[in-house]
């Protein structure tokens, strides 16, 4: 493949990520595989119609992308192709009550303060809307009709009402994962009526707190919400 430059001249820049993105396209579309070594300097410089330079700098940039290897007097080498690490939290197994149990404490460590934060920082219409989701959970419990998006809703608007985007992050990345129940349901994969109320008058005591300014308050019902589902979780794994 020959890169001319057009008649205006074309930076050597354009032409680097030309080259690269050639031999990027044909590593990964398997031109070249993992341990072959890529033609010489001279030849590339001689098929794509470029200065030394230009191969030197696009081997560079497919260096940084983990694609090739040079090695000294032999060549350049391509790799094996790197995985990239997933999302986190998008592995909580929640057939295992060990991984439940430490969501729940990292959502501890984070949402006692968020809770704290809230209700100190929280404008009327956030507070507004965590009365909402309130309810909703208390709807869809009524509704008999399953309560962790609901859950999920509510923990987020309390996130959001710090007014620091970072809590909002923390809550979006561990998804509705976080909200855990099917250890605790019944045959016919419900949560019981009386553990969904009591888990209502825990929001319940959070949302006051938050309602009420007040932030020790807010930060002590949030522990004693998390906590008591780690407790409830500790003791199904002692049973099993």
């Amino acid at each position: 493949m020959d890169f001319q430059r057009d008649s205006h001249g074309q930076s050597g820049g354009t032409l680097v990520v030309q080259v690269a993105n050639s031999l990027r396209e044909a590593i990964l579309g398997g031109a070249y595989q993992p341990g072959d070594k890529l033609p010489s300097e001279a030849r590339l410089t001689e098929s794509h119609g470029v200065s030394r330079t230009v191969v030197r700098e696009a081997i560079a940039a497919l260096r940084s992308d983990g694609l090739v290897e040079p090695r000294r007097g032999a060549g350049v080498f391509v790799l094996e192709p790197v995985v990239p690490p997933g999302l986190p939290f998008q592995n909580i197994d929640h057939a295992r009550i060990s991984s439940i149990i430490e969501v729940l404490e990292l959502r501890a460590a984070v949402e006692v303060e968020a809770a704290g934060l809230a209700a100190v920082r929280r404008s009327p219409a956030q507070e507004e809307t965590i009365l909402d989701r309130h309810r909703a959970v208390g709807q869809c419990i009524v509704d008999g009709q399953p309560t962790s998006a609901a859950d999920f809703a509510l923990h987020t608007a309390i996130a959001e009402a710090t007014s620091n985007p970072r809590f909002v992050e923390f809550m979006t990345l561990m998804g509705q994962n976080a909200i855990p129940r099917a250890a605790l349901t019944n045959n016919e994969g419900r949560s019981s009526t009386a553990y969904l109320n009591q888990l209502h008058d825990e929001h319940a005591r959070i949302v006051t707190a938050i309602s009420n300014g007040d932030s020790e308050g807010a930060r002590e019902a949030m522990r004693a919400h998390l906590l008591g589902s780690q407790r409830r979780y500790r003791a199904l794994l002692q049973k099993s």
